[in-house]
């Protein structure tokens, strides 16, 4: 997929993130992580509880969510003596099972940092962001982002990390094409795909239409031809005439042989890595995709601008965030109020998860601060006005499956593959 502060707070945040790691330990009277049991009473100090999912390589890696947060509980202790942070780590394959263990067993957490919110809004468990922020705090959130994290008119989600897509070119290969820019339409986009296959390209535009993330890809197809997966109202648009044509105009890209050979076939990761290995000429993806990049052979021989749309540059762009979220059980609303406060008021915090995992903010104060970063720029100027998959929708989850799964048939029929997708989001 992050999210104003000075003085002495910021300070410290700075010189402890520096660690490699650090623990927040559990003082007397509080409570052990997961449950976070021990009110605030007569001055002594409290425990939040805070579980939170991996983003780095793991335990002991520089990289780790675990060396992140405890950098983070570290500093905020300093800063609010009385406030200490127990963190929990836990990967992506198994955290959703191990948080409703917790919730079952009666040890809720205080705070919790996933890919979701809406069911424990469903039953209660939140407390609305208002309740949790202060409201100049608040303000500062992409206002995007920050409409994604309501329901039922209030807010009780806020974003922790967002992410967006751009267009990376090798510039090595543009120039031994002589392409002398990055298309900006479609139809320039095809030119330099054709000027790269002259030139001995075997992949001009990179195309993952397999099951990892086929319906990324395709959102951003339909986006540039003013389509998607619904209209304006909200209705199910798969198979609009926007669409038909924007895959009719792929599908001719790849029987030119312009892009990834049998692109139903090929993951996003995969498609990523030859792009690193400089076998590629174009290829959309997120600014998680870079230090990847940087580590192959295109290290210091790619550009990134805006994604192509039919008639000029997308205005917007696929947006995706994960969320952070504060539970009421254990009626520590101050002191949770003081720990949002302080990471989504710190410019620190938002740097440092930009550097550790590169996803872009999700502040607007850190958006511009960031605006002079080139590689970052095109993802900036577009996630104002990001545009999200329709997961509120509850055959969304059944939608993307079958565009996973199906989408690659797009090359060979693409009115049917939409027609088909279509009768799946209006359940016929």
């Amino acid at each position: 997929m992050n999210k104003k502060f000075v003085g002495g707070a910021a300070l410290a945040l700075a010189a402890v993130l520096t660690l490699a790691s650090c623990g927040s330990g559990s003082g007397s009277g509080t409570a052990p992580a997961g449950g976070g049991e021990t009110k605030a009473a007569g001055g002594e100090p409290v425990t939040l509880s805070l579980v939170a999912a991996e983003y780095g390589d793991g335990p002991g890696a520089p990289n780790s969510s675990e060396t992140f947060w405890k950098g983070i509980s570290e500093a905020f202790t300093k800063a609010n003596p009385n406030i200490k942070v127990d963190v929990k780590v836990l990967s992506w394959t198994g955290i959703d099972d191990a948080v409703a263990t917790l919730i079952q067993n009666g040890q809720v957490p205080d705070i919790l940092q996933l890919g979701g919110y809406a069911g424990y809004v469903k039953e209660g468990l939140l407390y609305p962001i208002d309740d949790v922020m202060s409201p100049n705090v608040k303000s500062d959130i992409l206002p995007s982002f920050a409409k994604l994290g309501e329901a039922d008119g209030k807010m009780y989600g806020v974003p922790f990390i967002s992410s967006a897509r751009a267009l990376f070119y090798n510039k090595e290969l543009f120039e031994k094409a002589g392409i002398a820019e990055p298309p900006k339409t479609w139809d320039e986009l095809k030119a330099a795909a054709e000027k790269l296959k002259a030139a001995g390209v075997s992949q001009p535009y990179g195309l993952p239409l397999g099951q990892e993330e086929a319906q990324a890809e395709s959102f951003l197809w339909m986006m540039g031809n003013g389509g998607g997966y619904t209209d304006a109202s909200g209705k199910w648009a798969i198979n609009s005439a926007q669409n038909k044509e924007a895959f009719t105009f792929l599908k001719g890209l790849v029987d030119a042989g312009l892009t990834t050979p049998n692109p139903g076939t090929k993951n996003r990761k995969d498609v990523w890595a030859d792009f690193a290995a400089g076998k590629i000429g174009m290829v959309n993806g997120g600014p998680m995709a870079m230090p990847g990049f940087d580590k192959g052979a295109v290290n210091g021989k790619y550009g990134v601008t805006v994604t192509p749309g039919k008639s000029g540059p997308l205005t917007t762009t696929l947006g995706v965030a994960d969320w952070m979220m504060a539970f009421n059980k254990n009626g520590h609303k101050e002191e949770i109020k003081k720990f949002f406060d302080f990471f989504y008021g710190t410019p620190d915090a938002s740097k440092k998860i930009i550097d550790t995992y590169k996803f872009t903010p999700v502040t607007q104060s850190a958006a511009t601060a960031l605006s002079s970063d080139e590689k970052l720029k095109p993802f900036l100027d577009v996630l104002p006005n990001a545009t999200f998959y329709p997961f509120t929708d509850p055959k969304w989850e059944e939608v993307k499956t079958q565009t996973q799964q199906t989408i690659g048939n797009i090359v060979k029929d693409p009115n049917g593959t939409l027609d088909n997708l279509q009768k799946i989001a209006d359940g016929s």
